[in-house]
């Protein structure tokens, strides 16, 4: 029990002492959906909120949220005629990490779970992956990415372009 003490108390300190290295980024971001939901979505449309450590040279790693929405589109089905899709929205709780490739070039991904927010009761969230490509300026930075969420053995994907802001 006196170790655990320890290791939590001493990965506490790290976590402090790294603080002064951290950065806080806010963006945006807007994607075509793709796979299963590509034919219910027109869009995905989102905000994205992060705070990163520097753990090495040209390594950051840290914890990633935002929000995330699969725009409804109007669906025709044969004989039945044609329904409005509901919007589906997801808000991500997740690890980021981000590996400086040369000075502007990045690659990154965001790995956890993503929490269900639209009205029906059978859907709760799921498994959230964001592998990402970018490049990163001074304070501003773009990046391309694939967002899957699966759930239920379905999968909510797009394929993003994104832009963030650090603060």
């Amino acid at each position: 029990m006196k170790k655990i003490i320890l290791t939590a108390a001493a990965l506490f300190a790290f976590g402090f002492a790294n603080a002064q290295s951290g950065s806080f980024k806010l963006g945006a971001h807007v994607g075509l959906p793709t796979g299963d939901i590509k034919d219910f979505s027109s869009v995905n449309l989102g905000a994205d909120v992060s705070y990163t450590w520097s753990v090495a040279e040209g390594l950051d790693v840290g914890i990633a949220t935002g929000y995330s929405n699969y725009l409804g589109k109007t669906v025709d089905v044969e004989g039945f005629g044609s329904f409005k899709a509901e919007d589906s929205g997801f808000v991500p709780i997740a690890a980021t990490g981000q590996i400086t490739l040369t000075n502007n070039l990045f690659v990154g991904a965001d790995l956890g779970y993503a929490i269900f927010t639209g009205s029906d009761n059978g859907s709760d969230g799921g498994f959230y992956y964001q592998p990402k490509f970018g490049y990163q300026m001074n304070v501003t930075g773009i990046y391309v990415s694939y967002k899957g969420i699966s759930v239920d053995g379905a999968t909510f994907s797009s394929v993003n372009l994104g832009v963030n802001f650090k603060l």
